[in-house]
């Protein structure tokens, strides 16, 4: 007769093996495991192959075609071009222009106050939003209009406003100052002019980023601050400013490739003038392009251009990436 196994039998067998030391690597999976996860994934790239066609015709190329098209020597011929050698005499010339120079300043300057001053705006903006009731909606309808208009539209509108003759804000500055000014006919002024339409049209996107932002934020966190003795200013700047400092880098790395990209607020307000006062860089690439001809010279406008876009943002999210770190450290 067999004896029963004592508990000490029991307890060593059923118990489970002992880990390795950390580092060690766990055990491959079988073989029909991880043939499913193969054909899970041929399945799932044969899915997103259309989708990733499409991507690639409409982006990767024009961009791909884009930089050859700015080292090429480029020949017009009837019925198309022929690119017959390839230089890099387009890239010297561009970055040796004045006028390349002043576009980038332009454009620089106008990105950096913009954003600046929308993410200024919006905030403050999300915030009374944040406190309203029954009447957030209404207010959130008529804040979306202004972003809601075609730029081009917006931009027609306030070439109205700011006309020399019949503008109504000329006007108004004519009571006020005793004549009119030429707003869009000076420098500085139409610097201005076209800083007050883009603020004026695309703050409402960055307010609305940000109170989705403050609508994420737990309320047992300025509970705990209300605890603590915390004013509104202090609950302010150390409870909410760093939970909004995520969705606020997605606005600012928004608004940064828009705004350096403005191509249809000072072409309908200024056609990039008085002089080339107010020409972007997007401008400068369309007028090289298309209206004196030079295919290599404005590929290169709108590659350096590229470039130079990406850098800022990359730059943007390793300052911002920084901070998050020193914060969670803190």
């Amino acid at each position: 007769m067999t004896a029963a196994p004592s508990a000490a039998t029991v307890s060593r067998q059923s118990a489970p093996e002992p880990a390795g030391p950390p580092g060690t690597p766990a055990p491959r999976e079988g073989g029909p495991a991880r043939a499913s996860r193969r054909r899970k994934a041929r399945t799932g790239w044969l899915f997103a192959s259309p989708a990733l066609l499409t991507i690639a015709a409409v982006t990767v190329f024009p961009v791909l075609f884009s930089v050859l098209l700015s080292f090429a020597d480029i020949r017009l011929e009837y019925g198309g071009f022929r690119i017959e050698s390839l230089t890099g005499d387009h890239y010297a010339a561009v970055l040796g222009s004045p006028e390349w120079r002043q576009a980038l300043f332009f454009t620089f300057g106008f990105t950096v106050v913009t954003v600046v001053l929308e993410l200024v705006l919006g905030t403050l903006a999300a915030l009374v939003l944040d406190r309203l009731g029954a009447a957030r909606g209404w207010v959130l309808a008529v804040l979306l209009l202004p972003w809601a208009l075609i730029n081009v539209v917006a931009a027609q509108l306030w070439g109205y406003l700011y006309n020399g003759t019949y503008g109504g804000l000329t006007w108004l500055f004519g009571q006020l100052l005793g004549q009119q000014p030429d707003i869009l006919g000076q420098p500085a002024s139409a610097m201005g002019a076209m800083v007050v339409v883009d603020v004026w049209k695309t703050t409402p996107f960055v307010a609305i980023v940000v109170l989705a932002g403050l609508m994420l934020i737990p309320g047992d966190v300025y509970e705990a601050a209300e605890i603590d003795g915390a004013n509104a200013w202090t609950t302010f700047w150390k409870v909410t400013l760093p939970q909004l400092r995520p969705i606020m880098a997605i606005a600012v790395l928004f608004r940064i490739l828009q705004a350096f990209g403005i191509f249809d607020l000072p072409f309908v307000l200024t056609q990039g003038g008085p002089g080339t006062a107010t020409q972007s860089l997007a401008i400068l690439g369309y007028k090289t392009l298309f209206q004196n001809l030079e295919i290599g010279r404005g590929a290169a406008v709108a590659t350096t251009t590229a470039v130079i876009v990406i850098g800022c943002c990359l730059l943007f999210l390793r300052l911002f990436k920084a901070q998050a770190d020193e914060g969670g450290r803190g």
